[in-house]
């Protein structure tokens, strides 16, 4: 099932629980104080109210992307001309004012229809969201701090708490963690350590993204023009040319399948990411300290890209869209250059990679915005 029609199908679904969830609450003998829910199941607000319990939604995605979303389901933007996916979509009241064309909006919001009984049920739970108690963001002060002021204005309160980056800190877990892959982890692990620091870059457009044909033999002609060392994480599904891979060998490591990103990310050898902008992504690179080549494909990405690249400078636009296939040409200078060891870029990451690690640390803005989270959920005050 293509998406967004398959999680169109999974957010309607779980709407199902909210009345075997309401008779669970009303007959346990003691009942939750409050529900924290994903931003995709806005429908337990209407839960929370009808219990008389806060609600407080969890976005997965950043506060700049929250914004995006707030300010499209509250406007319902339109087209002049149905017909016309170039046409722009303009977030006036979001801080920078940026604008998209048609294609790069929220899939879930370009496909609503006015009085269809689904696309009204989504955007009466993303109002929903709006409408909740609080607002828990895994971002940090420091990334997004003009988006999390905006949602502060936007919400009408300040119950909104950036407590990430939501990882993990220690390493010695990382090497546990996933599903099968063509490489073991030690492999990958020993492959690194024979390389130099920031010398790899590292490919992968995450568990969602099917590269098609034309796509994956672009990447593996710039891989090859570059003359970079690298690890590119495929789906299984990918076929890479097999007489790519085996003119690469000496510098180049295909992993099917799983891979341990925020092991590879982490490691001194990698010095760019050649990423799809995924929001967990974005968090792994951020906090391992490495630049972004960036390619977003859909859904929150191309707004993840622009505070990437526009904004805070850590990574370079290499392509757009789901079905865009880059130059290789180009491409492979850009990759050849992200690990030139020149360009502002690689500043910049390192820059930000301190100021997320001191937001986790005791006394950190992400440490503080948990302290106080907890104490309003453990002591709640206030109207529901």
């Amino acid at each position: 099932m293509p998406l967004p029609s398959s999680v169109r199908h999974i957010i309607l679904s779980l709407s199902n629980l909210h009345s075997p969830l309401l008779h669970w609450f009303n007959s346990h003998p003691s009942p939750p104080r409050f529900i924290i829910s994903d931003m995709f199941c806005g429908w337990t607000q209407n839960l929370a109210s009808q219990l008389g319990i806060p609600r407080f939604v969890f976005s997965p995605s950043g506060a700049f992307a929250f914004s995006a979303i707030c300010f499209l389901w509250r406007e319902l933007p339109k087209r002049e001309n149905p017909n016309d996916d170039n046409e722009i979509v303009s977030f006036q009241r979001l801080p920078n004012s940026p604008t998209y064309p048609w294609w790069q909006v929220s899939p879930l919001f370009r496909s609503y229809a006015s009085g269809d009984p689904g696309s009204e049920k989504f955007k009466d739970w993303f109002l929903g969201n709006i409408a909740s108690y609080g607002l828990i963001v895994n971002s940090f002060n420091d990334f997004e701090k003009p988006y999390l002021d905006y949602l502060k204005t936007e919400l009408g309160h300040d119950r909104v708490w950036a407590v990430g980056p939501l990882l993990p800190q220690d390493d010695s877990s990382l090497k546990q963690r996933g599903g099968s892959s063509s490489v073991m982890v030690n492999d990958v692990v020993s492959w690194l350590d024979e390389k130099q620091d920031r010398t790899v870059v590292y490919v992968c457009f995450g568990s969602q993204t099917m590269l098609n044909e034309d796509q994956t033999v672009a990447i593996a002609s710039a891989l090859d023009k570059s003359g970079v060392h690298f690890i590119w994480s495929v789906r299984e599904a990918v076929n890479v040319p097999l007489e790519f891979e085996r003119g690469t060998a000496n510098r180049g490591l295909v992993i099917r399948g799983w891979a341990p990103q925020v092991l590879i990310l982490r490691h001194r050898a990698v010095g760019a990411f050649l990423t799809h902008c995924g929001w967990n992504s974005v968090l792994e690179s951020v906090v391992a300290g490495v630049p972004m080549l960036a390619w977003p494909m859909s859904a929150d990405q191309f707004v993840n890209a622009t505070l990437l690249v526009e904004e805070l400078k850590v990574a370079k636009r290499v392509c757009e869209g789901a079905k865009a296939v880059p130059d290789s040409d180009e491409l492979s200078r850009v990759l050849a250059d992200s690990v030139s060891g020149r360009g502002e870029e690689m500043r910049m990451a390192l820059k930000l990679q301190r100021a997320a690690l001191d937001a986790v640390r005791d006394g950190g803005s992400s440490e503080r915005n948990l302290r106080v989270l907890m104490e309003q959920l453990l002591f709640p005050s206030g109207s529901v």
